[in-house]
């Protein structure tokens, strides 16, 4: 083997292990037969397609440099199973801030295998790359965004030309986000000005929550999950996560213990599971993006929607990463995975069409996942 043989062979070496680090997710396997069972990829081949929706009826802010535009652009992808022979379930998935619409992929295809078909976006001015840099308080226009795709998925769904005709059944509809996605989920779930009628079930995973009282939870009558880790250093889980099942009477909430903020992004498995925790790297990055001078302050953060007639409370404005960043977390991979089986089993304790189905879900969730997997999970009512 001559030298520039030598040379090609590190090069295609250093190359892979580059894939691997960026783009291999690290796995993990659950403690439990019955959580191990439940983890399993579903029986149906996923697809995933590239959309874009347009809608003319709102505009996007101008923001910093950029101009503004009279519509809201959104881009991302559906995660569908191919062949679904009777018409599925629906999730709407909110992506954090400064982040973007494949932050939960981990999560949307495993639902996919499942039978649910799963879209999610960039949204116009909160995603990673938004013009003017990301803006914190366009989370505001966010729930009418969620809006506009439920109503584009069910357009397409009764368009018999397109490839999600009848794969969706309207009565069984959900959203689920993560931080900024969270609040989004939670806002167009319940929120007394913006909420969806459409939407049978919510989730919030580390989304700000320490704003909305009980009053706030009033408006609408679904089931709410939330979940947290309790070593979150951008959403601390005392103020946000913890008081949830006494401000939402049948709410549940899983707690990852240990686990971090940045944890619950795909990123984290990937280039950044050599991590300690995630939220170090994090941490910096927010900090970076609540500098962008285009409203991201707290006196902003919420503006029409933040009245206290519609049960909220912004009187408590501790800034994220203000205190400590624990030295270890949770491994991401395993964060994932919880987070896949407590979504999971949630959504079928309410969308499984056999009521013994739905019961086995909401037992498993209850009992069998905090039961098989204690040091690591705990979950309440």
């Amino acid at each position: 083997m001559n030298k520039w043989q030598i040379v090609v062979m590190v090069l295609i070496s250093l190359a892979s292990s580059a894939y691997w680090i960026a783009a291999v997710p690290a796995t993990a396997i659950p403690e439990g037969a019955a959580s191990q069972a439940r983890f399993l990829k579903g029986s149906y081949n996923v697809i995933t397609d590239d959309f874009k929706a347009v809608d003319e009826s709102r505009p996007t802010a101008p923001n910093n440099e950029y101009t503004g535009s009279p519509v809201r652009v959104l881009k991302g992808k559906v995660w569908r199973p191919e062949n679904l022979p009777t018409p599925g379930p629906l999730l709407v998935y909110s992506h954090g801030f400064m982040s973007f619409h494949e932050e939960g992929k981990y999560l949307t295809r495993f639902l996919a295998s499942h039978g649910y078909t799963v879209a999610a976006v960039d949204y116009p001015l909160t995603n990673f790359f938004a013009p003017g840099k990301p803006k914190l308080a366009d989370v505001v226009n966010q729930p009418g965004d969620v809006s506009f795709l439920i109503d584009t998925m069910l357009k397409r769904n009764a368009d018999k030309n397109d490839v999600l005709f009848n794969t969706i059944d309207p009565k069984k509809i959900a959203v689920d986000g993560v931080s900024l996605g969270g609040m989004t989920s939670t806002l167009v779930a319940f929120h007394g000005k913006v909420f969806d009628k459409r939407i049978a079930a919510a989730i919030s995973t580390a989304g700000p929550a320490a704003m909305f009282t009980a009053a706030f939870f009033t408006s609408n009558k679904i089931p709410f999950m939330m979940i947290g880790g309790d070593g979150d250093a951008m959403v601390p889980f005392e103020k946000n996560a913890a008081p949830i099942p006494q401000k939402v009477p049948g709410s549940i909430l899983v707690n990852l213990k240990n686990a971090s903020h940045a944890g619950f992004a795909q990123p984290a498995s990937t280039f950044m599971r050599f991590f300690s925790n995630p939220d170090s790297l994090g941490c910096k990055q927010l900090s970076k993006g609540l500098e962008n001078k285009s409203g991201a302050s707290n006196d902003s953060f919420m503006p029409g929607l933040d009245a206290a007639e519609n049960g909220i409370d912004l009187s408590d404005r501790t800034m994220p990463c203000s205190g400590e960043i624990p030295a270890t977390a949770m491994k991401a991979a395993r964060q994932h995975m919880f987070t896949t089986l407590a979504v999971y089993s949630f959504l079928e304790s309410i969308f499984a069409d056999a009521a013994l189905e739905r019961e086995a879900a909401r037992q498993y969730l209850l009992q069998t996942l905090p039961a098989e997997n204690a040091a690591e999970v705990s979950v309440t009512q």
